[in-house]
């Protein structure tokens, strides 16, 4: 029961995402783009890494349950872990645990000195979701920012492993370029995506961060104009994608153009439309459900191109 506990405390269906996430931009886009001539000792580095976000992540999610306990009475009182299954210190020893072994997993899998920038990344990292749990979550907008901030990072963390910064400029190879141009792609996915699934989950919880002093957008904007900035961004999305597929277009790649179609677009259509009239907390947990479902099928989206690069 204690390791059932465990692993809903660090919500390991969110851990397996992003490690889906890492290996998709791994085998999929890293992989097809240098083709032969990957470093020996790549795919050890890459494992580190993940095991460094995961790690990261869970320590997140562990701390966020932590100073999130009131609130969790009210808007998720069947889901509360803390305090019911596991000690509140032994929750802290475990987030202060995964935490310091991100990092050092992550010092171990890069150069600290020619990558140090990846490390101290990943403190900060560490400190955002310490002070994403104490404060920012609770304010309008700054704790939807830093969450969609992590989300991307989980691809760009990768990238920065591999990119090399002294071909990036002057002269400029091809398959640095296409690298660039796919991380930019789908860590911008992942951050607006995330931002329309933050700005859902606060007003799904309204009850409960009302209650508790929170100062999130549906409080202080209205239901009304969050939908509004919902929508915009959702827009935004649906537009961007567009564009991707004109270019895509181009150079015949139809499967991708009609997965991208079936399974990014028209369900982000669809989830504009259900956006308008929901006004139940039933119906924006549902939102939210659809919101990672199309996160989950733009993030597979990786492996059309594995057979095109």
């Amino acid at each position: 029961m204690k390791i059932v506990a465990f692993l809903r405390l660090v919500r390991y269906p969110n851990l397996i995402f992003i490690a889906l996430t890492q290996a998709m931009f791994q085998y999929c886009i890293y992989y097809p783009i240098y083709r032969n001539r990957i470093p020996d000792h790549d795919t050890f580095q890459f494992v580190l890494l993940v095991l460094a976000s995961v790690f990261i992540a869970a320590g997140g999610n562990i701390i966020n349950d932590y100073f999130d306990m009131n609130i969790d009475r009210i808007n998720k009182p069947q889901k509360m872990i803390i305090g019911k299954y596991i000690n509140r210190r032994w929750a802290l020893v475990w987030h202060l645990v995964l935490s310091v072994g991100g990092v050092l997993l992550t010092a171990i899998a890069v150069n600290p000195f020619s990558r140090w920038y990846l490390v101290v990344a990943n403190i900060i990292c560490v400190l955002l979701l310490w002070f994403y749990s104490v404060k920012f979550k609770k304010e309008a907008l700054i704790g939807n920012i830093v969450i969609s901030l992590l989300t991307a990072w989980t691809i760009m963390i990768i990238f920065l492993s591999k990119f090399s910064f002294s071909n990036a400029f002057g002269n400029v190879v091809e398959e640095q370029l296409k690298f660039f141009r796919f991380a930019v792609l789908y860590a911008g996915f992942a951050f607006i995506i995330s931002l329309i699934r933050e700005a859902i989950k606060d007003v799904e919880d309204i009850a409960g961060d009302q209650k508790y002093g929170c100062k999130t957008m549906p409080i202080l904007w209205g239901v009304n104009a969050t939908k509004v900035y919902i929508a915009v961004w959702l827009t935004l999305l649906m537009a961007l994608l567009a564009v991707v597929q004109f270019y895509i277009l181009q150079l015949g790649w139809w499967p991708g153009i009609l997965y991208c179609v079936l399974l990014i677009l028209l369900p982000a259509a669809y989830l504009f439309r259900k956006l308008i009239p929901a006004n139940r907390a039933a119906e924006y947990h549902s939102l939210s459900a659809l919101t990672k479902g199309i996160m989950l099928t733009g993030i597979l989206s990786m492996g059309i191109f594995y057979f095109y690069l």
